[in-house]
């Protein structure tokens, strides 16, 4: 497979070859050359990894669903309440919205994806089995890790804990916990169910915290606290954390910096709140960094469209970020920081200047994408988009490939 004349990361005209999934060579593009046949015409476009998505809620979406208003009230419990009492109640099944709205995001040049599958004494496994199912059916165009998740707690509500246990045994790749102070309210009790689940099925642990300020570090942490005693590091992913900076200086320079002594990770929605952890001081650190949609459409917000490269445009713009190469560095929090959560085989950003994924040797899950620079690209947000996985065209145009 050659890609002709793309322009990794912004750089000079290329051509791309690839041996199978893997990129085995960088050249100067050659335009006097006779294209092979068939080669992936690139006509000057962008060529950046494709992106990785490690926070998405696909049991919850409504995308592609009549626009409906937001019922929702304040606060996780109700929020998961209103989810409750509606989901059932879809125009669609909840399988083919599923389906549907993982096509959407490979379309648009996601071939990595971490997706929270919500467990509990309501919707047992069903919706575990429907991101499965989702999984299954697009196997050959993206990678997707499942986490059984516990949306409304594991221990306000007897049976929780049995059918997180019986999603890892059907297959869970992660185990997920949120909020042990606020939601369960008992701290220890929460987080022994998730690392004891954890080091029994041998998964990683992904913890929602929307906890504020000090109860928020006072999660986090018991959190790091077993990750070290457990030698889990490398293995844990805190989720959101919008206040872990809210405090002081010091508090957050203090985890940051253990974050990076453990390998503990963090995955962001690209919120609009105060108090988060510095992007640019967790990236110089070495902490791993992904970006995903959240929810998307569904009875938690009105947010939320399939596409990263808009989400990456909200990730630099709820920052502020008006220099290059900070609107790049979240490009490449999108797709190669992403992508390093989810394999360990892919290492850490090495400072807000690197623009890994594109070197001999790399995986062949591949972007291509109008626009005069990376920066630019992120602020059009062109549709002219041919999107590899494994070395595999899988969608061109916004639209899957043989489908």
């Amino acid at each position: 497979m050659l890609i002709r004349d793309v322009r990794p990361w912004g750089g000079e005209r290329s051509d791309v070859e690839l041996s199978g999934a893997r990129i085995a060579a960088v050249r100067p593009h050659d335009p006097a050359a006779h294209p092979a046949r068939g080669a992936v015409e690139g006509r000057g476009r962008l060529l950046l990894p494709s992106f990785s998505d490690v926070h998405v809620h696909l049991d919850s979406t409504r995308i592609g669903l009549p626009f409906r208003p937001h019922t929702g009230g304040p606060g996780v419990w109700t929020m998961m309440m209103n989810d409750r009492e509606n989901w059932r109640d879809a125009e669609v099944p909840l399988q083919e919205r599923v389906a549907g709205t993982l096509e959407r995001m490979i379309a648009r040049g996601t071939t990595r994806v971490r997706s929270y599958a919500q467990v509990d004494v309501d919707c047992k496994l069903e919706k575990f089995e429907a991101v499965v199912a989702a999984k299954e059916k697009f196997a050959g165009q993206a990678e997707v890790q499942i986490m059984t998740f516990p949306q409304a707690g594991i221990l306000r509500e007897e049976g929780t804990a049995d059918y997180l246990e019986a999603s890892l045994k059907a297959g869970a790749d992660v185990i997920g916990g949120i909020d042990p102070c606020t939601l369960d309210k008992d701290p220890k009790g929460h987080l022994d169910v998730v690392f004891g689940l954890a080091e029994k099925y041998q998964v990683e642990v992904d913890i929602h915290l929307h906890e504020p300020g000090h109860l928020g570090i006072f999660s986090t942490d018991l959190i790091l606290e077993r990750t070290r005693a457990l030698g889990m590091q490398g293995k844990v992913t805190m989720s959101h954390a919008y206040e872990l900076g809210s405090v002081s200086e010091s508090e957050s320079r203090r985890l940051i910096d253990a974050f990076a002594e453990l390998d503990v990770a963090m995955a962001t929605v690209a919120p609009s709140a105060r108090g988060q952890l510095s992007l640019v001081d967790l990236t110089e650190a070495g902490v791993r960094v992904g970006l995903g949609q959240d929810g998307q459409r569904d009875y938690w917000s009105p947010y939320g469209n399939c596409d990263m490269l808009d989400r990456t445009w909200q990730l630099a713009f709820t920052h502020n970020f008006r220099r290059d190469e900070h609107i790049e560095m979240c490009l490449a929090v999108g797709t190669m920081g992403g992508a390093s959560i989810m394999s360990h085989d892919v290492p850490r950003l090495a400072g807000t200047a690197d623009r890994p994924g594109l070197a001999v040797g790399d995986r062949a899950d591949l972007l291509l994408v109008d626009g005069e620079t990376p920066t630019s690209a992120v602020m059009d947000r062109g549709t002219d988009r041919t999107v590899l996985h494994d070395g595999v065209v899988v969608a061109e145009g916004l639209e899957l490939v043989g489908r």
